[in-house]
């Protein structure tokens, strides 16, 4: 039988890898260049550090670990019998994989707090799995790429994130829609329409409206119990247009006699003219029904849509002051953003972007003629390598039509020839493979050509 991977997983071959690299080294160096520092975290948590943090659904896509050796070891089999997940399931796993990169790293904040200074800059590049239903865009294994800060309530801290982000799409050349709402604001709406103690139904349902459209979202709404007179107030506010300047202050007069709902709206206020100021080049949007179901949001929501691929979110984020208090440190603030590398990846292809140089790691190989060619062109490859440049050896004396489609097929830039012609004369014959020049070169010069 021909061995496969499991539904919703993928291997990346050495082409594949070399765009992924591209892609986690241009947001690792603005990560960086922004100040922020790297951490890692296990592949699994204990499951008291993941369930609850992400609501009823978050908590069914968490992966399980068996608990070690006899794990049926104390379970009662008449509720195997029974079929009792819910019960059974603490019994037989304490571990599960990581749903995310921010509540493993709200627990590292606590656990690490006596090392850490305060505001603390964190980046971490890591995969994450969740029990998902495949399709196309989303997989039950993937990378996310997160920054966050914690130890400060400063909306600049938002500000910075959004022209982070900016500054990331930029480089990797996708245009993009930053999607900003604000978890005050829905609570307001909420209040708003009579339904306060509704918020995670009402947000879970509204976070659908996109794909699913108004009716289906109002057909949610009753499901979840809102009274028809509430769907109906909240309609028109999930309908306001407008310039985002119009939509703000539609929404300030909306709320106006709401504390929280202004709060938000002020907040949202706050961070788009802090943001507009810098010169922001993606396009920046107000979206009254983000709401990106987790919840541990309390402030600022963002999202990221690519606008030339139909493709869901490819970033988002947020401000989740309260997170940490459920690990025993209550009142410390923080706002993160999380990249969705493998959707990025699927950008990139669908818009073919990659720049040359990250389709190949190799800048020139050498033949191999013989074995006195072989040490002259080894002896070369070292001092290339020495001075940077990824250089390698074919390892056998193949024919030459052999090597150069070696060379063709893995799209290597450069072929260089140590034949006996070149023994005498010291020097090295350079082959650029997309215009077919050759010229005769001295290593000093072949080292300066290659050079990028």
């Amino acid at each position: 039988m021909k061995p496969s991977i499991p539904k919703g997983t993928r291997d990346f071959g050495a082409a594949e890898m070399a765009r992924r690299n591209y892609i986690f080294d241009t947001i690792r160096s603005v990560f960086r260049l922004y100040g922020f520092r790297p951490i890692e975290t296990p592949a699994m948590e204990n499951l008291s550090t993941l369930m609850g943090k992400y609501g009823e659904e978050g908590d069914k896509l968490l992966f399980k670990i068996l608990n070690s050796g006899d794990w049926t070891r104390g379970v009662d089999p008449a509720m195997v019998e029974a079929g009792e997940a819910a019960r059974l399931t603490p019994k037989v796993s304490e571990k599960g994989l990581r749903y995310d990169l921010t509540v493993p790293f709200a627990r590292f904040v606590v656990q690490h707090r006596a090392e850490l200074q305060m505001p603390f800059k964190r980046y971490q590049i890591q995969p994450v799995w969740r029990a998902d239903r495949p399709q196309k865009g989303r997989y039950r294994e993937f990378y996310q790429c997160d920054a966050d800060v914690v130890g400060s309530d400063s909306l600049l801290n938002e500000i910075e994130l959004l022209n982070l982000v900016d500054e990331v799409f930029g480089r990797l050349g996708i245009r993009i829609t930053i999607k900003l709402n604000n978890r005050k604001v829905l609570a307001g709406i909420a209040e708003l329409i009579g339904a306060p103690d509704k918020l995670i139904d009402i947000t879970t349902a509204i976070d659908k409206i996109e794909k699913a459209g108004m009716d289906a979202v109002c057909q949610e709404l009753a499901e979840r119990g809102l009274q028809p007179e509430a769907i109906e107030r909240l309609k028109p506010i999930l309908a306001i247009s407008g310039t985002l300047a119009e939509r703000l202050d539609a929404l300030q007069t909306l709320l106006a006699d709401n504390p929280t709902g202004s709060l938000g709206v002020a907040e949202l206020r706050e961070v788009t003219d802090g943001v507009l100021a810098t010169g922001l080049r993606a396009e920046l949007d107000l979206d009254v029904s983000l709401a990106r179901g987790l919840n541990y949001y309390t402030g600022t929501i963002i999202e990221v849509k690519a606008r030339d691929v139909a493709i869901g979110s490819i970033t988002g984020g947020g401000r989740y002051d309260n997170l940490t208090g459920v690990f025993g440190m209550p009142g410390l603030s923080g706002v993160g953003i999380s990249f969705g590398a493998d959707r990025i990846y699927d950008v990139l292809n669908t818009l073919d972007l990659y720049p040359a140089e990250a389709e190949t790691s190799t800048r020139v190989i050498f033949l191999n003629l013989g074995k006195a060619e072989a040490a002259e062109s080894l002896r070369t490859v070292m001092a290339l390598r020495a001075r940077g440049i990824a250089a390698e050896l074919y390892p056998d004396a193949a024919k030459m039509k052999k090597q150069m489609s070696y060379a063709d097929a893995l799209r290597v830039p450069f072929v260089a020839i140590i034949g006996d012609s070149e023994l005498q004369s010291g020097t090295v014959t350079l082959k650029n493979m997309t215009t077919g020049e050759q010229q005769s070169l001295t290593p000093d010069a072949l080292a300066a050509a290659l050079e990028i």
